[in-house]
C-alpha cells in the first residue's frame, strides 16, 4: 500500500493502481472518454488530466495511466486542471460537435463556445472500439490507420473481415455515437439546450435528452 493525497485528503491505494481508480474509490469524479472499466488504459483523450505537485512545480498528467506513488500530491479540480480540460473538450467538440456525450460534458463545464474550427469527423480517436474488439471480443478486426489529421479507425483494407461477429459492441461502447438532441441547430459548436440558455419545455416521458415539445405536448422535430 502507498499513501498519497488527493484534493487535500490523505488516502491509501494498492501498488499498481492508478490515480483515476483511486479517486473513483474516494467518490471523486474525474471526466473520462478513452477510459472504460474492463479495458486497458490508453491515455489518449487527456480529459482525465490531474495536477501532480512536486515541490514548487506541478505538471498535468492523464490520471487513467498515472500509477499511484508514495507521497504523491494530486489535485483533480484545480484552476490549472479545469482550464486545460475545457480546452481539450472544445478540441474534441470541434471534431464531434453532434455528440450528446460531449455536449453534456461541455454544459457541465460551463463551455458556451467552441473557439476552434469545427470539422465533424464523427470520431475522437479514443480507441474504445479498437480495444473492445480485441480485448473483450477476442477478434481485433479494428485498428488505427493513417497519421496526423488522416488518422482514423478502420478494418484492414477497409474490407468487412470474416472474423467480425457483427456484435455491435464497437458502436455500443463508443462515447460519441449518440447524437445530441439539437444536433442540427448548434451555435458556435454548442447545442445550448442542457445549459438552459433559452427556456425550453421538455418532453415529460423522454429521459435521455431534453427534446422540445409544442403547446399540445407533441415533440418538435
Amino acid at each position: 500500500m502507498v499513501e498519497l493525497t488527493i484534493d487535500g485528503i490523505k488516502t491509501h491505494a494498492s501498488e499498481g493502481s492508478t490515480v483515476l481508480e483511486t479517486a473513483m474509490e474516494m467518490g471523486i469524479t474525474i471526466p473520462t472518454f478513452c477510459y472504460y472499466p474492463g479495458l486497458s488504459c490508453y491515455g489518449e483523450c487527456r480529459v482525465c488530466l490531474v495536477e501532480v505537485v512536486k515541490g514548487d512545480r506541478s505538471s498535468l498528467e492523464a490520471s487513467c495511466t498515472l500509477p499511484v506513488e508514495q507521497g504523491q500530491v494530486i489535485f483533480t479540480n484545480s484552476e490549472k486542471v479545469m482550464r486545460a480540460r475545457k480546452v481539450i473538450v472544445e478540441l474534441l467538440l470541434s471534431s464531434c460537435p453532434n455528440s450528446k456525450t460531449l455536449q453534456d460534458m461541455a454544459a457541465n463545464m460551463g463551455i458556451n463556445k467552441v473557439r476552434f474550427k469545427i470539422k465533424d469527423r464523427g470520431c475522437i480517436l479514443c480507441g474504445r472500439c479498437v480495444r473492445y474488439c480485441k480485448e473483450q471480443m477476442g477478434v481485433g478486426v479494428l485498428g488505427f490507420v493513417g497519421r496526423g489529421t488522416s488518422r482514423r479507425v478502420a478494418t484492414a483494407f477497409d474490407l468487412a473481415p470474416e472474423e467480425c461477429r457483427n456484435c455491435g459492441g464497437c458502436e455500443w461502447i463508443c462515447p460519441v455515437c449518440e447524437r445530441a438532441c439539437t444536433a442540427g441547430s448548434l451555435i458556435d459548436g454548442i447545442c445550448g439546450a442542457c445549459q438552459n440558455l433559452v427556456p425550453v419545455e421538455t418532453c415529460p416521458v423522454c429521459t435521455r435528452c431534453s427534446e422540445s415539445v409544442g403547446p399540445q405536448g407533441h415533440r418538435v422535430y
